[in-house]
C-alpha cells in the first residue's frame, strides 16, 4: 500500500485502530443524559436544552411514532426540517422507535420529495410549519392516493424552542409563532410532548439500519445510502477523537444536519462526548460571530464559502473569538488567500477533510498538527484507501492520478433497493470490498491525498454536490423543454454554479425566455440545484449512438471560463 507514510504524521497519542461500541446510536443519548442531565446539549441561539430534557423529549416523540403513527422496527421515517432542536430530537426519536432516519434537504421541493417518499417507502414524516406546504401534496389526507404516500406528519414550530426576546438577528421562519395544525394524520409537535407517550423497548443493535441519506449520481434519481448504527458511530466518535474534543467543548453547528458532515461532526459526535452544540437554522456571519462570543464556542465546522463570508465581515475584529481553537471542514478546497487571512486573524489553520454520503462523512482528514492546504488529508482510523487506475483497477504509485477507493467501517452497506447500483459502486481487491468514490486524486510522498478531478459527472456549488442527471430529470418536466444538458460554470462566490443548455420545442421558441426557465426551475427544485444560467441552443451535440455529449459542452464552458468570459 502507498498510504503507509501517513502514519508518520498521525495525531500524537492516537492509535491507528478505533474500537467501536456494540450499541445503537440511541445509547449515546442515554449515557450523556445520565452523565450530564442538567448540562446544555443544544443552545438554540440563546435558549438551552439540557441532555436530560433532550432525552425525555426524544422518548415522548418515539412513543408517539410507535403508538399513534404505527412505526415499527426498520420502518423509514422522513426528517425534513431546518437545523433546529427539533431536527436533533426527531432524529433520535426515530432511532429510539427502532426505525430508520431518512434525512431530507429542507431546500427540496415537492417534486423532489415525492421520490424520497416513494423510494424509501416512508409513510411518516417529521417536518416544520414552514416546510409543511411542500409535504402536503404527498399526504394521503391532502390529495395523495398511492400506497406510498404519507399517512402521518408531525409538525414542529421552531419558535417553541426560543425563550424570551433575543437581540440576535433571527430568520423570520425561526421567530414565526405557532400555527394551528388541523387535519387527519397531522400532529402538532407541542401536542405530542404534552401527551407524554411512553415508547416500547429499544431493540436495535449496531448492525441494524440507522440512517439513509440520499445521494445522486450519474443516474437521474437519488439513491439511499444504507448506514448501520455501527457505521454512523464510526465517524461520530472518530471525528471527535481525531481533534481531541472533550465533553467541555462548545461547537457551532451551522452545517446542515441532513448532510453527513453536519450530522456526524455537528450532532452525533458531540452527543457521544457530552459536549454542547450551538445551533443556527440559517447561516448569518454576524449572528455566528455573536454566538461564538456569547457562548465561548471552541470549535466550528464550516465549508469554505462560510469562512470566506465570515472573514469578509468588516466588523469581525470587534468580536471576542479567543476561545475558538479549531476550524475544520471540507466539500470544496479553501482558497489559499483566505486560509492565510484566517491564520493572521485567529492564528488557526483550516483543517480540511474528505468523505461522502456513502461513507457517513470523513474517511480522510488532515492531521491537526500538520495540515496541508487544498488537501483532502490522510486516511483516518481503520481506513484502507488506495488510488487505482479506473480502467485496469491496478493500484498506482505515489504521485500518479487515479480513482480513490475505500475499504472502511464507515462505508455503507449499499444502496437501498438498488442492487445494480450497489454492484457498480463496489469492487473486490485482494479479498476486500472497496467503494469506488468516482474522485480522482494523487498521493504525495507523505501519504496525503490531493483531489485532482472527478471521474463522475458532478458540480460542486458552495460545497453542495449537484448531480446534473438529477437536475435534467426535473427540468424535463417543463412543458417547453425538448432537450437539456446541465453543466458547471465558474462562479466567483459559489466556486461552480449550475448552467442548463436548453433546446426548446419548436412551437415554444420565442414564447419562453431564459429567465422563465430559471424562475420555473427555482420553484421546482432545491435552490442550490436550480440553474443560475440558462442558454438556448438549436441542438445539443450528440454521439453516433444519439447520446448527448455533455463532456463536450463542459469542456467548451471551461474554455470560456478560463478566458474570463461568462456565457
Amino acid at each position: 500500500m502507498n498510504t503507509a507514510p501517513h502514519h508518520s504524521h498521525w495525531p500524537a497519542g492516537l492509535p491507528h485502530h478505533l474500537t467501536l461500541p456494540e450499541t445503537s446510536l440511541w445509547f449515546n443519548a442515554e449515557v450523556s443524559a445520565r452523565r450530564y442531565p442538567d448540562k446544555p446539549y443544544i443552545v438554540y441561539y440563546d435558549t438551552p436544552l439540557s441532555f436530560g430534557q433532550f432525552r425525555d423529549q426524544a422518548e415522548c416523540l418515539a412513543g408517539h411514532l410507535q403508538q399513534v403513527c404505527g412505526v415499527k422496527a426498520g420502518d423509514r421515517v422522513l426528517l425534513y426540517l431546518q437545523n433546529s432542536p427539533q431536527w436533533v430530537i426527531g432524529y433520535y426519536a426515530i432511532l429510539r422507535a427502532n426505525a430508520v432516519v431518512v434525512p431530507v434537504n429542507p431546500m427540496n421541493m415537492t417534486e423532489e420529495l415525492a421520490h424520497y417518499v416513494a423510494d424509501s417507502g416512508a409513510s411518516v414524516a417529521i417536518t416544520a410549519q414552514d416546510l409543511l406546504p411542500q409535504l402536503l401534496p404527498l399526504h394521503r389526507g391532502h390529495g395523495g392516493s398511492s400506497d406510498r404516500t404519507l399517512v402521518h406528519v408531525v409538525v414542529a414550530t421552531y419558535s417553541d424552542y426560543l425563550q424570551g426576546e433575543s437581540t440576535l438577528r433571527l430568520p423570520p421562519f425561526v421567530t414565526a409563532p405557532r400555527q394551528p395544525v388541523e387535519g387527519d394524520g397531522l400532529h402538532a409537535w407541542s401536542d405530542v410532548l404534552a401527551a407524554r407517550p411512553v415508547p416500547e423497548h429499544h431493540t436495535v443493535g449496531p448492525d441494524d439500519l440507522c440512517v439513509m441519506p440520499y445521494t445522486s449520481g450519474t443516474t437521474g434519481h437519488p439513491k439511499g445510502c444504507m448506514h448501520t448504527h455501527r457505521s454512523v458511530q464510526c465517524t461520530a466518535i472518530g471525528g471527535m477523537q481525531w481533534f481531541a474534543r472533550s465533553q467541555d467543548a462548545v461547537m457551532l453547528s451551522v452545517l446542515p444536519f441532513f448532510h453527513v458532515t453536519g450530522m456526524a461532526g455537528g450532532m452525533n459526535g458531540p452527543l457521544y462526548l457530552g459536549a454542547t452544540i450551538v445551533v443556527m437554522s440559517r447561516w448569518d456571519r454576524e449572528t455566528a460571530a455573536e454566538l461564538m462570543q456569547r457562548h465561548g464556542v471552541t470549535s466550528w465546522q464550516a465549508i469554505s464559502t462560510m469562512v470566506v463570508d465570515f472573514l469578509a465581515n468588516p466588523r469581525i475584529g470587534e468580536y471576542d473569538l479567543s476561545r475558538l481553537v479549531g476550524i475544520r471542514g471540507g466539500g470544496a478546497a479553501m482558497p489559499a488567500a483566505v486560509a492565510h487571512k484566517l491564520k493572521q486573524l485567529l492564528g488557526l489553520d483550516y483543517v480540511e477533510g474528505y468523505g461522502m454520503s456513502e461513507t457517513m462523512a470523513a474517511t480522510h482528514i488532515n492531521p491537526p498538527q500538520r495540515p496541508k492546504p487544498q488537501c483532502l488529508g490522510i486516511p483516518v482510523f481503520d481506513v484502507d484507501a488506495r488510488v487505482i487506475d479506473p480502467q485496469t483497477l491496478q493500484e498506482l504509485p505515489a504521485g500518479e492520478t487515479g480513482e480513490i477507493v475505500v475499504h472502511a467501517p464507515q462505508v455503507m452497506q449499499g444502496y437501498w433497493r438498488n442492487d445494480a447500483a450497489t454492484a457498480e459502486a463496489f469492487i473486490d481487491l485482494a479479498g476486500r470490498r472497496f467503494l469506488r468514490t468516482g474522485d480522482l486524486a494523487r498521493i504525495d510522498e507523505d501519504g496525503y491525498f490531493f483531489m485532482m478531478d472527478r471521474l463522475k459527472r458532478m458540480i460542486n456549488a458552495s460545497g453542495y454536490k449537484v448531480w446534473p442527471a438529477e437536475v435534467e430529470t426535473l427540468m424535463y418536466q417543463h412543458p417547453a423543454i425538448l432537450e437539456v444538458c446541465v453543466i458547471g460554470a465558474l462562479d466567483a462566490k459559489r466556486g461552480e454554479t449550475v448552467k442548463a443548455v436548453v433546446v426548446l420545442k419548436p412551437e415554444q421558441k420565442g414564447q419562453v425566455s431564459e429567465g422563465d426557465i430559471i424562475e420555473w426551475s427555482h420553484q421546482h427544485m432545491a435552490a442550490y440545484k436550480s440553474p443560475r444560467i440558462v442558454e438556448f441552443t438549436n441542438a445539443l451535440p450528440k454521439s453516433g449512438t444519439g447520446k448527448i455529449m455533455w463532456r463536450h459542452l463542459q469542456e467548451q464552458q471551461s474554455r470560456i471560463d478560463s478566458e474570463g468570459v461568462r456565457a
